[in-house]
């Protein structure tokens, strides 16, 4: 799928979207001492108060506040079962039994450890911006502040950046010090080249056996049918499946007025057009994608968030974990 840029009056404006239709403060923080430009400390202090919980039950390493599918030592009861050669006596209930004349085993349920992995785009659309902040600085901000949020509250998180390519990829550690190296990448990771995401998330879902909460950050300019089959394979594979589907808001109004040369930010045809003898079909073209995408992510179960690069990156983070407290799935 190209993405194009448009040029006027001599300067670029990127417009991924054609595609579809021609065809600061700086703070030091946990594990971290380096200022990063993308990571605000008093932002991060006020989403802490929302813990950042899996919908779907997590398989980890170390005791958590997670839902796990395994049975274990927890202060919440789960059921009875008969007794069996073997069971550790000390679980027996001889209330149960006083009632029953049977012998019954407590079980409770296991809370573990979550391991986040965050997904990042850095294909050439991702350098898109038509105000202040580009799609990748603001997955920058979406990224890192999730890396620090599940640190802090003790779970793994790992980062795989991926363009036409895995460009990167950082597997998951729950220590503060595993940041430093986190926020190296994303600082330093520029969006180039023609996008794979839908070959990587395949790749991805086949190398990432243990159960995660995948966090995808990405504009999402891929075939939508395409698109389904990397969320049914990442299901699939019993993974909980985020995404921030970042658009900026030229790419929804297409507010042109003269004739424009579009240009393909990864490497394909330009075109040249009249803005207003292609507007309508456009955006009909824009609606009919967004509608699709809408149907994918409903009917695959995934947690879906559309975020304009004019809207507030820590309400967009706040919506999130707020939803995962009020959404969190059973064992």
């Amino acid at each position: 799928m190209a993405r194009l840029a448009a040029v006027q009056n001599e300067q670029s404006v990127v417009l991924p979207f054609l595609s579809f239709f021609s065809h600061g403060k700086r703070h030091t923080l946990l594990g971290d001492n380096r200022n990063r430009s993308f990571l605000d400390a008093q932002a991060l202090a006020r989403l802490a108060a929302v813990p950042l919980f899996a919908r779907r039950p997590m398989v980890g390493g170390v005791s958590g506040m997670h839902a796990s599918p395994h049975r274990g030592s927890s202060v919440e009861f789960a059921e009875y079962r008969r007794y069996v050669p073997g069971d550790d006596l000390r679980r027996l209930d001889w209330r149960a039994y006083g009632r029953t004349d049977r012998y019954y085993v407590k079980e409770f349920e296991a809370d573990t450890n979550l391991r986040l992995c965050l997904v990042v785009d850095t294909s050439g659309s991702m350098g898109f911006g038509s105000g202040d902040v580009s799609k990748i600085e603001y997955a920058r901000r979406l990224a890192g502040s999730l890396a620090y949020l599940a640190v802090q509250q003790g779970d793994a998180v790992g980062l795989t950046c991926m363009g036409a390519d895995i460009v990167r990829d950082l597997p998951p550690r729950r220590t503060p010090s595993h940041l430093r190296g986190l926020n190296d990448i994303l600082e330093n990771t520029t969006p180039e080249g023609d996008t794979g995401l839908v070959e990587r998330l395949h790749q991805f879902a086949e190398t990432t056996r243990a159960r995660a909460l995948v966090v995808i950050i990405s504009d999402l300019f891929v075939n939508p049918p395409h698109l389904r089959e990397a969320f049914d394979h990442l299901r699939f594979r019993k993974h909980d499946v985020s995404v921030f589907h970042l658009m900026d808001p030229q790419e929804i109004s297409f507010d042109f007025r003269r004739p424009t040369r579009f240009v393909d930010l990864e490497g394909g045809v330009s075109l040249f057009a009249d803005p207003s003898e292609i507007m309508d079909r456009y955006q009909q073209a824009m609606v009919d994608y967004l509608a699709e995408v809408r149907k994918i992510v409903l009917e695959t179960g995934v947690d879906y968030h559309r975020c304009g690069l004019d809207g507030d990156y820590e309400q967009a983070l706040f919506d999130f974990l707020v939803r995962r407290n009020t959404g969190r799935g059973g064992r």
